[in-house]
């Protein structure tokens, strides 16, 4: 697939099954993971209606921050409804 990462570690968004939650069942250091199966990160906390993502799992070692509306489903895990070169490109520093 031409927007598949190389290291996905997931089930892509329309290949996860199970139980879905809401955003209110998200908790610190959830993975969230790109809509192809890739790991963008982990949840530090919520903030309002953003998600700020811990600086140990970021490519820069900076915190980011991603819109709770990019929320697709919450298992043990969260995925996101856009793909991991969408996240990369627009998530907002912290």
């Amino acid at each position: 697939m031409a927007n598949e990462h190389p290291d996905k570690t997931a089930a892509s968004l329309s290949e996860s099954t199970g139980a879905v939650g809401s955003p209110a069942d998200i908790r610190e250091h959830m993975e969230v993971y790109a809509s192809c199966g890739t790991k963008v990160g982990k949840v530090d906390h919520v903030e309002g209606d953003t998600i700020k993502l811990t600086k140990n799992d970021s490519p820069d070692g900076q915190h980011h921050r991603i819109p709770m509306a990019w929320v697709a489903k919450v298992h043990d895990h969260i995925h996101l409804d856009r793909d991991h070169n969408e996240v990369h490109a627009q998530w907002q520093p912290a």
